[in-house]
């Protein structure tokens, strides 16, 4: 028995290839395309102006990938809901809404786990299970759109998992949500982030693609981020340093640096100084983020009067830093922490 076809990760010239392989007309491509990505559906059978024949062809031959909601949390304080999603294979995944002033951030996984090993961070924890495909990178935001109603106007892909290390799926699934006759959303709309996977960085570069790069840096020296980011160990500061540089140089796109503010850790005056000079020259913003407390970890976030010495001395320096606005704390928005729980529930780990 043949596999079936993924269809909602088909690009519209596959899918024009798949109908020419079933007899069909040209056009019956575009309308199947906008059936999947403009009208969202579920089921062949809600593709009313397709004949019945070819309906019962595609069930025979294709799948469409939809998850399931497992979790809605809904945050008292802002607004922010947050899902666990359920997948065919029974694998769970996280995705965040969040609401501003100037419209509605998905935060979405691209990963079922994630293998890089991050040590203040929930999402490594059991470690990698499997990449999602597009189709399921893209179930995120359509499902999300369904349940509450309202259009996502920007993407982050910055939930479970490392993007980078899924890197031909992810590229599929930007390109499939940005394409005019789909979702139509925006590039500069989109936002990337990377724990700094050297060599996906020139690549990306050079895919003539106009996303905000974000570089979870978390440290301004290889020996804080070598005890916090075992990808340091393989790519060292100066080697991701160079790929940044690289990246703006080729896109002109102005790059983000995330950096979770540990106490004790990485969060004195002095590595403020040293992340400064790190970034001497370099057009480019810093995401100041307090840590997420996760219980397996033991990190503990820094106090609110050295989170202001810390701006302070980036800004007295001259580089651009704010400090990220926390959506969702009483329900746990942090990526990972939710499907941790679940499984736990679940007896999944112990």
């Amino acid at each position: 028995m043949n596999e079936q076809i993924d269809i909602k990760s088909m690009n519209r010239e596959e899918l024009l290839q798949l109908m020419q392989s079933l007899g069909e007309p040209r056009f019956r491509a575009d309308q199947v395309f906008s059936w999947l990505h403009q009208k969202r559906v579920a089921r062949f059978e809600e593709m009313s102006n397709l004949p019945v024949a070819l309906r019962q062809k595609l069930e025979g031959r294709c799948t469409i990938t939809n998850v399931e909601i497992v979790h809605r949390l809904v945050s008292k304080l802002d607004g922010t809901q947050k899902y666990l999603y359920r997948l065919a294979d029974g694998n769970c995944i996280e995705t965040v809404l969040m609401r501003y002033k100037h419209g509605n951030s998905l935060c979405i996984s691209t990963q079922v786990g994630c293998r890089m090993g991050c040590n203040f961070c929930a999402s490594t924890l059991g470690g990698l299970v499997r990449n999602l495909t597009p189709s399921e990178m893209l179930e995120q935001v359509y499902s999300t759109v369904r349940d509450s109603g309202e259009r996502v106007d920007s993407l982050v892909l910055m939930g479970i998992g490392e993007p980078l290390d899924n890197y031909d799926n992810v590229l599929r699934f930007i390109r499939l949500l940005t394409d005019e006759k789909g979702y139509n959303l925006g590039q500069r709309h989109i936002s990337l982030s990377t724990c700094g996977l050297v060599e996906r960085i020139y690549d990306l570069a050079a895919e003539d693609l106009q996303i905000t790069l974000s570089i979870s840096l978390h440290a301004s020296d290889n020996e804080t981020r070598d005890r916090t980011m075992p990808v340091n160990q393989r790519y060292p500061i100066e080697q991701l340093m160079a790929a940044c540089r690289d990246y703006f140089e080729t896109t002109g796109r102005r790059i983000s640096f995330e950096y979770a503010l540990i106490q004790g850790v990485n969060d004195t005056p002095r590595h403020a100084e040293k992340l400064a000079d790190l970034l001497d020259g370099m057009i480019c913003h810093v995401n100041l983020i307090p840590v997420n407390p996760v219980e397996e970890r033991g990190y503990r976030r820094t106090a609110a009067q050295d989170i202001r010495r810390f701006v302070d001395t980036l800004t007295r320096l001259g580089v651009n830093a704010t400090v990220r606005r926390e959506l969702g704390s009483d329900i746990s928005a942090a990526c990972g922490q939710l499907r941790r729980q679940n499984e736990k529930e679940e007896g999944r780990v112990q």
